[in-house]
């Protein structure tokens, strides 16, 4: 098993969503999380605003973060579905990492890997 870890843009959420159901994973985990990536944040300029080169602080930016645990042979296919509806070209676009997944267990009934994310 493994975990799509997948950092997007807030307005590409449903979409996403929408997109892993269609190639059946229903089951996700959303967190709103803020951060920076290389772009460093939405600049916000010192009150001086004729001196551009004197910014005094960055601003993180709002983001979604997905968590989708599959069997390891269905990884290929969530991260390409995630891939194709948030690929812009832009900076923001987002991450995805993938993590090994030791054990999953349910806890209503006490079962035990794969058949908990399936």
């Amino acid at each position: 098993m493994k975990e799509v870890l997948a950092i997007l843009q807030m307005n590409k959420m449903e979409a996403t969503k929408d997109a892993l159901e269609v190639i059946g994973i229903p089951s996700i985990t959303a967190y709103k999380v803020t951060g920076r990536g290389k772009q460093k944040g939405l600049q916000i300029p010192s009150p001086s605003q004729f001196d551009q080169s004197d910014k005094k602080s960055m601003k993180y930016i709002p983001k979604r973060m997905v968590s989708i645990v599959v069997e390891d042979e269905f990884v290929p296919a969530v991260v390409a579905v995630i891939t194709k509806v948030n690929r812009t070209g832009n900076f923001g676009d987002g991450r995805i990492f993938i993590c090994p997944v030791d054990e999953a267990v349910r806890i209503r009934t006490g079962e035990r890997g794969n058949e908990v994310i399936s």
